[in-house]
């Protein structure tokens, strides 16, 4: 959701219960526009919060003109101070495969977990069982970017491509009619396209290049992980995550305003398959 109506926007999304205290929006408010003037980003999006043991993450993302470039993440654990988090690689992410439970809320708290490597000794190989130490921060960094990857989501429209590569939010964007907001294929991953590259010409030839050049939502695996719901007597369309319980996205139809937010333990539902 947009820093700068962030509080309209967290009242579009209450309806799943995700609110914040007075104090907390307030401090959000004014730290949110400061990390933007001194990062000298083109968006700041407030990406929702991590539930900790012993305290919580505050998420927020940097953005620049170009919005599908990568994004700088920030975490918050008093929603005043911000620190800029590294970028995520291959490597974190297959660190942290093996951690299992909550987070703790502390970035320096360290998971400890045992791996069998395979050890030369001469002629001789032998399997040997070594301590791995991972940090809460690259765990954070990871859980982070697979959400973003999976379930981060913009309704059709919102951005749009220029013919020289760059994407830009489109200003003459006015929501998307009340028909158009119940199917999923109203709606994209926020991200780079990983599907539309293995289309054939012919499934490419009703798109529009300038607007259909992210994933549709209609092809997510496994089918049936997002939940519509029209609320407020059609006057909000509220998408929920079932493979990452705690990410909602809402949009306001035939308006601009639209967003999403997690607020979550940071787990997957690796069970969903066979719940559906």
């Amino acid at each position: 959701m947009d820093a700068e109506s962030l509080l309209l926007s967290l009242e579009l999304a209450s309806g799943s219960g995700q609110g914040l205290s007075p104090d907390r929006r307030a401090s959000l408010l004014t730290s949110l526009l400061l990390v933007k003037r001194d990062y000298r980003y083109d968006r700041v999006l407030f990406w929702g919060r991590i539930l900790g043991i012993v305290a919580d993450y505050y998420i927020a993302q940097g953005l620049s003109e170009d919005q599908l470039a990568p994004r700088k993440t920030l975490y918050s654990l008093n929603c005043t101070d911000w620190s800029l988090l590294p970028p995520a690689t291959e490597e974190m992410v297959a660190q942290i495969a093996m951690v299992k439970g909550r987070f703790m809320g502390d970035p320096s708290h360290e998971y400890e977990h045992t791996e069998l490597q395979k050890v030369n000794e001469g002629d001789k190989v032998f399997e040997e069982e070594v301590v791995v130490q991972v940090k809460e921060e690259t765990r954070l960094v990871s859980i982070i970017d697979q959400i973003d990857k999976a379930v981060a989501i913009i309704p059709r429209g919102a951005l749009f491509k220029t013919p020289f590569g760059p994407t830009n939010v489109n200003r003459t964007f006015e929501g998307l009619s009340l028909s158009e907001a119940k199917k999923l294929s109203s709606y994209f991953h926020f991200r780079e396209a990983v599907d539309l590259k293995n289309k054939t010409l012919l499934e490419k030839a009703d798109l529009d290049p300038s607007l259909d050049f992210m994933d549709s939502l209609e092809h997510d695996i496994p089918k049936g992980s997002w939940s519509i719901q029209m609320e407020r007597g059609n006057a909000l369309v509220v998408l929920r995550s079932l493979l990452w319980p705690g990410l909602t996205f809402y949009h306001a139809p035939r308006t601009k305003n639209y967003g999403y937010i997690y607020v979550g333990t940071g787990e997957k539902n690796l069970d969903l398959p066979f719940m559906l």
